[in-house]
């Protein structure tokens, strides 16, 4: 990178989603809270949910239980698992209440999903902090400290927006016309001076670099004419081959599964041949795929 580029990362933390109690009359519950709907409201995926009734009282802990409110409210169109509805009882505050007595929700490759005390900070990147996504924005995790003041020194700006990552973004491509993919809506902020510094380099000509799928889609959901709108919005972009990329110049981001809306967005940048010869090579030299694995940055051709 040079001086005058912009990077922009996503500061969203990830919350302690994985709950893991019993039922009164027995037997171990889990259930990975996805999307707060309010008023103690979540969608969450429960496992096994055969086992749990509409009013069932899931026992987490001593502060904190989990009631089964609606099974079945969110049913996949792919027959993927549905999403339930519950209610988190307790006396605290939701953050508080999961940071207590919850776990971090790591991928289900990464020792069978079971965390760590270190995994609280390790699945974090060094600009979280704003809780409430269920997965870690992958390509942040491949930043540190110290190299942030690096690209600082060397004259490049650094900002953030904030998007929680979402059950969506990881479901896979089930459909064989990709415009018949629905992708999983997901909310964002963007803040007055991310939204001017961002702004300000593309009149400028100066190059925008997204960390990760996520700043991706926050930045061209919100991009307006000739302006990044700055405050509170949604996205559900779905970017493929075709697709106007307005505001991003490079991205760095980690190498993605087959079938999914990530491996489409990337081809979206740069090209689908392009994509898989970078793919081929990097499957011939064994880089590592996934939450934990390598990354990439590419440069958009304009």
């Amino acid at each position: 990178m040079r001086s005058g580029d912009v990077l922009v990362m996503n500061d969203t933390r990830v919350i302690n989603a994985r709950l893991i109690g019993n039922r009164e009359t027995g037997g171990r519950i889990e259930i990975l809270v996805v999307d707060r709907q309010g008023d103690g409201l979540w969608l969450a995926l429960i496992r096994p949910a055969k086992r749990v009734s509409e009013g069932d009282i899931i026992r987490i802990s001593d502060e904190v239980s989990v009631e089964i409110v609606q099974k079945n409210v969110v049913q996949a169109s792919d027959h993927s698992a549905p999403l339930h509805q519950v209610r988190l009882v307790t006396d605290l505050h939701w953050a508080e209440a999961l940071s207590r007595a919850g776990q971090i929700p790591l991928p289900p490759y990464i020792r069978n999903g079971m965390s760590t005390s270190d995994d609280t900070e390790r699945y974090q990147t060094v600009v979280a902090k704003n809780p409430g996504a269920v997965a870690a924005p992958t390509a942040g995790l491949h930043f540190t400290d110290a190299l942030l003041q690096q690209l600082r020194d060397n004259g490049v700006t650094i900002q953030t927006i904030t998007l929680h990552v979402g059950y969506g973004t990881f479901k896979p491509i089930s459909v064989d016309n990709l415009d018949d993919h629905q992708m999983h809506e997901e909310s964002y902020f963007i803040s007055e001076q991310t939204a001017d510094v961002v702004t300000t380099a593309k009149r400028e000509g100066r190059r925008v670099v997204a960390v990760g799928t996520t700043v991706t889609r926050c930045l061209e959901s919100a991009w307006d004419g000739g302006a990044l709108r700055s405050g509170e919005g949604s996205t559900a972009l779905f970017l493929k081959p075709g697709s106007r990329i307005n505001v991003i110049d490079g991205l760095v981001t980690n190498f993605h599964l087959p079938r999914s809306s990530l491996l489409v967005l990337v081809s979206a940048l740069m090209g689908i041949d392009d994509i898989k010869l970078g793919y081929a090579d990097a499957i011939s030299r064994g880089y590592r795929f996934y939450s934990y694995g390598d990354a990439m940055l590419l440069w958009i051709p304009r």
